[in-house]
């Protein structure tokens, strides 16, 4: 099993990244603030316009290090990283799953099937453990009838119907989870581009992070991340990444939003309102749900398919490796991850 390393974030915007020997070193006005060893971390994500040095990137790219560029709010940018050492033969067959629309829409099936799932066991969790709910309990029977759609769709453009369906019902109860400070934190749906409220703006960042380090563990195990089966090519978009996360969000997005809101991590002066950009996190904010993400990451769960115990961070990295497996054949379907 792959070992889980740090993911070294970079949130002051004036920083710049540079190398000593095989040290990545992160400046602030010429004036070092931090270093870290190269192979203690598995990648970079910055925040703001941050420069890095040529000798940095290739630092990184010579180890294996993914150094992602995301704006001030989280919007992602750009990433890069050195020679893809992927196996070739897996990745043809990725491409021709791809361009094949009934085995694309197979997989795509599994991956809306599970999020849909998982909607529903953290809805059942909540009436387990506060009773029970009219508009929660009615949201849990759809979310059973969403699921069944979804598995017996015949085109990928009605099962993102049935996604988009399936995600309106979970959102318009989803404020019920929240047991702390409801007032404080309105929440009306899902909304993005940019996002209008508090929760929106923890929602889309939590999922950039996701969707950043699922590209990375597609990456890591010889997939392509920017060629899915469901999320239409377009150039930057890493397409396979946006797919395999879907199963992913409610448990390590939504679960962490909704914990830093009941927790009272998160405060409403913790976030701005900026015209045209939605309402933005302050950096102080942005510090406290990446402190809380990583911590989350080292927390250990047992994956129901593997029956090993595995640290929530590698949840990502162990979908891929069974996805890679299933494309090759070498188990017999792709295993969703769910929530149990």
């Amino acid at each position: 099993m792959r070992k889980l390393l740090n993911v070294l974030y970079v949130t002051t915007p004036e920083s710049y990244l540079s190398k000593d020997g095989m040290n990545v070193v992160v400046s602030v006005n010429q004036v070092e603030k931090f270093r870290i060893p190269i192979v203690n971390i598995e990648g970079i994500v910055t925040f703001g316009y941050v420069g890095a040095s040529p000798g940095l990137m290739k630092l990184c790219a010579d180890n294996g290090v993914a150094l992602s560029f995301l704006s001030p709010n989280g919007k992602f940018i750009g990433r890069f990283q050195g020679p893809v050492h992927g196996n070739v033969l897996l990745r043809k067959t990725q491409y021709q799953i791809a361009d094949d629309k009934q085995r694309a829409l197979h997989y795509a099936k599994l991956f809306v099937a599970g999020k849909i799932q998982n909607y529903r066991t953290i809805l059942q969790r909540f009436i387990r453990d506060n009773g029970s709910n009219g508009e929660v309990g009615a949201a849990i029977k759809l979310m059973e009838v969403s699921k069944s759609w979804a598995l017996n769709t015949k085109e990928v453009s009605s099962l993102i119907g049935v996604e988009g369906d399936a995600a309106n019902t979970y959102f318009g109860v989803f404020h019920n989870l929240m047991l702390q400070r409801k007032d404080e934190f309105p929440f009306h749906g899902r909304n993005k581009r940019p996002p209008k409220d508090a929760v929106n703006a923890l929602l889309s960042f939590v999922y950039t992070l996701l969707a950043n380090e699922t590209a990375a563990a597609l990456e890591t195990v010889g997939l392509d991340p920017y060629v899915g089966f469901m999320h239409a090519l377009r150039p930057g978009r890493t397409s396979l990444a946006l797919d395999l996360m879907e199963e992913m969000r409610a448990y390590l997005g939504d679960r962490l939003v909704l914990s830093l809101i009941n927790r009272k991590q998160v405060a409403p002066n913790d976030f701005v309102t900026q015209g045209e950009s939605g309402v933005l996190m302050t950096d102080d904010c942005r510090k406290t749900v990446l402190t809380a993400w990583q911590n989350r990451k080292k927390e250990t769960i047992v994956h129901p398919y593997l029956e090993e115990k595995i640290p929530v961070g590698l949840l990502p990295y162990v979908q891929a490796l069974l996805l890679a497996r299933a494309i090759r054949g070498d188990i017999d379907d792709y295993p969703v991850f769910l929530i149990h």
